[in-house]
């Protein structure tokens, strides 16, 4: 999808570098939500005091709330896997979130953001159940007796894959088509403000779709640190 204007795009034609931008405008703006969060998290570390500030009760209560629904979920086994899953869910909420900005692109509405997600979470998954269990992982895959083999491990095998299609395209699809949407309703309405309502349920999809991948990473994390059945 060609977007009529993007800011950054627009920058770094300025600087020269206008192909590249125009061929991966994904990683741009990747790197501009990364660097953000930099920022802004370099700025609440600085300013930790005994007594909080507004900026640092947000995200104390923002991240002790990540952390106790994991718990809830997961366990306390999981607490060591925190700085993972609430980098995920902060980091895929603001990737949606900028794209109710004009002029920005929200990087997951490109499979190949989504896709990179979903494949550090299935893989760290595994690293996981190898951690827990070592050579022993391998039972997850091959059922409770050894003549349910054929039937368990390719099922197994496909739900494993599956999990990156699942994560990637849910994802994708859901950011994808809100863009859609508002680049449709900018184009045939934008004087009138037509669009904004659809901004506003934006906001609502952005942390729906930002939690759903943040809760099937735990859940995933949870059943490799679980002993197989």
């Amino acid at each position: 999808m060609e977007h009529p204007y993007l800011f950054l795009v627009k920058l770094f034609e300025v600087i020269g570098l206008g192909h590249f931008a125009h061929s991966y405008p994904w990683v741009i703006y990747s790197w501009f939500v990364m660097i953000l969060l930099i920022v802004l998290g370099a700025l609440a570390a600085k300013g930790v005091s005994m007594i909080p500030t507004k900026g640092q009760n947000f995200f104390e209560i923002l991240l002790s709330g990540i952390e106790e629904f994991m718990v809830d979920v997961a366990g306390e086994e999981s607490r060591w896997l925190f700085p993972l899953v609430a980098t995920i869910f902060i980091y895929i909420f603001v990737c949606n979130l900028i794209g109710l900005v004009p002029g920005f692109f929200p990087p997951t509405a490109s499979l190949n953001t989504t896709l990179s997600m979903a494949l550090v979470v299935v893989i760290f998954t595994h690293i996981i159940g190898l951690k827990y269990h070592g050579a022993n992982y391998y039972k997850h895959f091959i059922g409770p007796v050894w003549w349910m083999i054929p039937i368990i491990l390719p099922i197994e095998l496909i739900g494993h894959a599956a999990r990156i299609l699942s994560l990637s395209f849910r994802l994708f699809g859901n950011m994808m088509g809100h863009e859609l949407v508002l680049t449709i309703l900018f184009a045939l309405a934008g004087l009138f403000f037509a669009p904004l309502p659809i901004m506003a349920l934006g906001i609502f999809v952005a942390l729906v779709q930002a939690f759903v991948f943040f809760l099937l990473s735990i859940m995933y994390f949870s059943g490799a640190m679980e002993h197989a059945h």
